[in-house]
């Protein structure tokens, strides 16, 4: 079949929606299909361009507004290649073209899925004047994807609409981690560059409000490791500040951006991984399935989203309250202080993460579910 991807950027932009929007296209031109993203480029440049086999056209940005790119023509390029397609597949959020979208009149009646990969959380003015047109959109749909039960469940949104929700684990390529013996004895390198042989907390992500990057920082005086942070943001500063206030700043080590191959090892050199997020803006945290790839348990909140799913309380790791230190240092602790739990924690998340949340799972699902909208839109 062919698909149309409809996108807010796609890579080299990074991003997990950007990533997981490349992976599912490059796994379905794979698979047979032809695929053609439609999304926004950073700059007031067209450009069309194949990579990896996947059709991109990403239209000239005009500007950017509540982390929203602007552009001219994107429900009009979207309906000419509708009309072409099979199928459309929308990823929310990327309200422009959702809007623009809803104001285009197709010659022929493309059926359209969408994956709904998080709830608009910090743009509350927004969301109250793009919930009506949010509403229409989603009723206008044929299916909603979702990464967890959870957040079908919590959406303000997805819940009313839960008969036409249907949950599809995402997949992630995890070869480059699991298994990986380059990234392996590239781990023990990367841990000689510690100063101690304490353990290793693990955080990466973008250092933003809804990361709990404060709380990591809050956490340490009551853990004896070395904090190992990848990723770079508005909260660098504050956190290193925090840290010396707190008399902690020998143990923090803030690395900024990392190669995939130094990634990859250093999920190896952790002997725990956290993910301390205050917000829902935290949909699901794939950070999360590639620690558990390399073996590596997690320390994640219980948000009302897909957080406790893609880590299961007790069984890939623990969950804690949300924006707690104290709870996030007891359960950091807690793999720390009983190697022998946190060995089993590993192996059976390492499991899950390569059976579950594999990239051919998530294609057979969602080719599964692009047949039953087709097949309801008759």
């Amino acid at each position: 079949m062919r698909i149309t991807m409809a996108t807010k950027y796609y890579p080299p932009v990074i991003g997990g929606i950007e990533s997981h929007v490349r992976d599912l296209s490059e796994a379905l031109v794979a698979a047979g299909h032809q695929v053609n993203v439609v999304c926004s480029n950073t700059e007031h440049r067209f450009v069309q361009e194949v990579i990896n086999g996947v059709e991109i056209t990403r239209l000239p940005r005009l500007t950017e507004k509540a982390s929203t790119p602007i552009t001219r023509h994107f429900g009009e390029i979207l309906r000419i290649e509708g009309e072409h397609s099979d199928l459309i597949h929308f990823h929310f959020p990327y309200p422009w073209g959702e809007f623009q979208w809803l104001f285009q009149h197709p010659l022929r009646r493309t059926p359209f899925v969408v994956t709904y990969h998080t709830d608009i959380v910090r743009q509350k003015t927004a969301l109250g004047l793009y919930s009506p047109f949010l509403k229409r959109f989603l009723d206008k749909a044929e299916l909603i994807m979702a990464s967890s039960p959870q957040l079908i469940e919590y959406s303000q949104f997805l819940e009313p609409k839960a008969d036409k929700c249907r949950h599809v684990d995402f997949g992630l390529n995890l070869d480059h981690i699991a298994n990986n013996e380059v990234a392996i004895a590239r781990a023990k390198q990367l841990k000689a560059t510690l100063p101690s042989e304490r353990p290793v907390v693990l955080f990466t992500g973008r250092l933003v409000y809804y990361k709990g990057v404060e709380v990591l920082i809050d956490s340490m005086p009551l853990v004896d490791a070395e904090y190992v942070v990848i990723g770079s943001g508005p909260l660098e500063q504050d956190m290193i500040a925090r840290a010396k206030e707190l008399g902690v700043d020998d143990r923090l080590h803030m690395l900024g951006r990392a190669s995939d191959e130094d990634l990859a090892a250093w999920y190896h050199v952790a002997d725990v991984f956290a993910l301390p997020s205050v917000e829902t803006s935290e949909a699901f945290g794939l950070v999360q399935i590639e620690a558990h790839a390399a073996g590596t348990p997690v320390v994640s909140t219980l948000l009302k989203s897909g957080v406790p799913y893609a880590n299961l309380d007790g069984v890939t790791g623990y969950s804690v309250v949300v924006g707690d230190a104290k709870a996030l240092a007891d359960g950091l602790n807690k793999v720390l202080n009983d190697p022998e739990t946190a060995a089993k924690l590993g192996a059976q998340a390492k499991e899950r993460a390569l059976t579950q949340f594999s990239i051919p799972a998530m294609v057979d699902n969602v080719t599964e579910v692009y047949q039953e909208a087709i097949d309801s839109n008759g």
